[in-house]
C-alpha cells in the first residue's frame, strides 16, 4: 500500500502535490493500494475546511484514492501503542518543562508507575521513546543509502502533555497499522522518515517497507500554493506534467499526460540534487496543453459550450500562455466597446451596417460588404473594424477571427 498523507494546515503547495502524484503513479504501476491520510494530530494548527479542499485538488487531478481516513480516527491506539512501549520499558514518561537536542536523560528511569502518578496528580509529562542503541539505516530508491546516528534521533516525544501523539508517532503507528509498505516523500523529511523507522522497529514491526525520497524544490519567492496557479490560469494536466519533469532524467517526451507517464515512469530517474522552480518552464508547458485541449471544452472554461469559442481562443495561443491570459484576449469581444476614441464614428457607423446586415458566410464577402456600406477603405477601415469585432488594435487576422464570431456578430459588435 501506498499513503499520501497531507496536513490540513495551509494551501497545499506544488511540493505536497507531487508527492500525491507520484504515490498515485506508483500504485497504479505496481498495482497497489493508494490511501489518503489526512494527518490532522495537530488540533492548535488545523485550519477548518483544509481536509475537504484537499479531497477535491486531488479530484481535479485525477487522482482517485481507495482509501481515506482521518488520523485523528485513531487516537485511542495511538496512546495505547505509547503505553504498551512504557510498559515495556522501551519509553518514559518525561516531566522536563523545556525541550532541548539532545534529550539530556534527566527522566530516563521514571518507569510506568511514575506514569500512573502523574497522571493522578496532574502534573503535565510527555511520555519519551528511548533513543536507538545503534545507527538508524534505510536504503532509499532514490538516494540510495540513508543513516541517522542514535543522537540525531534522539529521544523523541512520542505523546504530549495532553495525550495526543507526535505527528511523527502517529504517522509511524500508522503506516505500521494500515500495512504502507511504500513510503514516498520529500527529501525534507528525511529525518523525519529515520524517526519513524525507530518507532516501528521498537513496536516490533518488521515487514520490508521500501523508501523514496524526491529531490525538494527551491523556491525563492513564498511557498507556490496550488490556489496562486490556478488563479493565475495554470490547468491540471500542465502542472502534472511540469512537476513530473522536474528533476527527472530522460522523459521520452516533454509534453505529456498523466495517463501516458504510467507507461515509462520509473521513480529510479530522479536526481539527488535539489531543483529549482522555473515558473517560464511552467507556462510554456501549459501553453502546449492548451494547444491540445479539446475545443469545445477550452470554450467552457470562458463561460461557453462551442467549440467555435475554443478554436478562437487558440488563435491567441501565440501570445498567451494561461488561461488567464487567454481570456484577457477573448473578453475584449464580447465586453461593451469603447467609442469614446477617434475611430469612435466610424465604429458607430460600422456597427449598425451590421445590425441591418443578413448573415454572411464568409469573411471576403463580409469585408466588402462592410466597405461597400460605409465607404471607408485603407487603414481606416481595417483599424476600425478590428476595434468594431475585437476590441483590440492588434491580433491574429480577422479573416481568421471571422468564421468563429460570425453566430455571435450581434451580440460581438454591441
Amino acid at each position: 500500500m501506498l499513503r499520501f498523507s497531507p496536513s490540513p494546515t495551509g494551501n497545499m503547495s506544488i511540493d505536497t502535490l507531487r508527492i500525491a502524484i507520484v504515490n498515485y503513479l506508483v500504485a497504479k504501476q505496481q498495482n497497489l493500494p493508494f490511501t489518503v491520510r489526512i494527518d490532522d494530530t495537530d488540533k492548535t494548527r488545523i485550519i477548518e475546511g483544509k481536509d475537504t479542499e484537499f479531497m477535491q485538488i486531488l479530484e481535479k487531478f485525477s487522482l482517485i484514492h481507495d482509501n481515506v481516513f482521518h488520523q485523528s480516527e485513531h487516537l485511542h491506539m495511538h496512546q495505547t501503542l505509547a503505553i504498551r512501549l512504557l510498559q515495556e520499558g522501551k519509553a518514559f514518561v518525561c516531566t522536563c518543562q523545556t525541550e532541548k537536542v539532545p534529550y539530556s536523560g534527566k527522566c530516563m528511569e521514571l518507569d510506568s508507575r511514575e506514569y500512573a502518578r502523574l497522571k493522578e496528580s496532574g502534573e503535565p509529562f510527555v511520555i519519551r521513546l528511548k533513543k536507538p542503541e545503534t545507527p538508524v539505516i534505510i536504503h532509499d530508491m532514490i538516494c540510495g543509502k540513508m543513516t541517522a546516528s542514535p543522537d540525531e534521533v534522539d529521544s523523541l516525544v512520542i505523546l504530549n502533555t495532553d495525550s495526543t501523539p507526535t505527528g511523527n508517532f502517529a504517522s509511524a503507528c500508522d503506516d505500521m497499522l494500515s500495512g504502507v509498505s511504500f513510503v514516498i516523500t520529500d527529501a525534507n523529511h528525511t529525518a523525519d522518515t529515520l524517526k519513524q523507522v525507530h518507532i516501528k522497529q521498537m513496536l516490533g514491526f518488521d515487514e520490508e517497507t521500501r523508501y523514496a525520497h524526491l529531490p525538494t524544490i527551491e523556491n525563492n519567492e513564498e511557498v507556490l500554493t496550488l490556489q496562486h496557479l490556478f488563479e493565475e490560469g495554470f490547468i491540471p494536466d500542465a502542472i502534472i506534467n511540469y512537476l513530473l519533469l522536474l528533476g527527472y532524467e530522460d522523459t521520452p517526451q516533454e509534453i505529456f499526460t498523466l495517463p501516458e507517464a504510467l507507461s515509462w515512469f520509473e521513480l529510479e530517474k530522479f536526481t539527488t540534487l535539489p531543483i529549482r522552480h522555473d515558473i517560464e518552464k511552467l507556462r510554456m508547458i501549459n501553453q502546449e496543453h492548451l494547444k491540445q485541449i479539446d475545443d469545445k471544452r477550452l470554450s467552457t472554461l470562458f463561460g461557453f459550450a462551442d467549440a467555435d469559442i475554443g478554436k478562437l481562443a487558440k488563435l491567441y495561443l501565440d501570445e498567451a500562455y494561461t488561461l488567464k491570459e487567454l481570456e484577457a484576449s477573448i473578453r475584449p469581444f464580447f465586453s461593451p466597446k469603447d467609442f469614446n476614441h477617434s475611430l469612435g464614428d466610424q465604429m458607430r457607423k460600422m456597427q449598425k451596417i451590421i445590425f441591418d446586415a443578413p448573415m454572411i458566410q464568409t469573411f471576403d464577402t463580409f469585408e466588402t460588404y462592410m466597405m461597400q456600406k460605409s465607404g471607408l477603405e485603407g487603414d481606416t477601415f481595417s483599424k476600425t473594424l478590428r476595434m468594431l469585432l475585437t476590441g483590440r488594435q492588434s491580433g491574429p487576422d480577422l479573416s481568421k477571427i471571422y468564421p468563429y464570431i460570425k453566430s455571435y456578430l450581434l451580440e460581438v459588435v454591441s
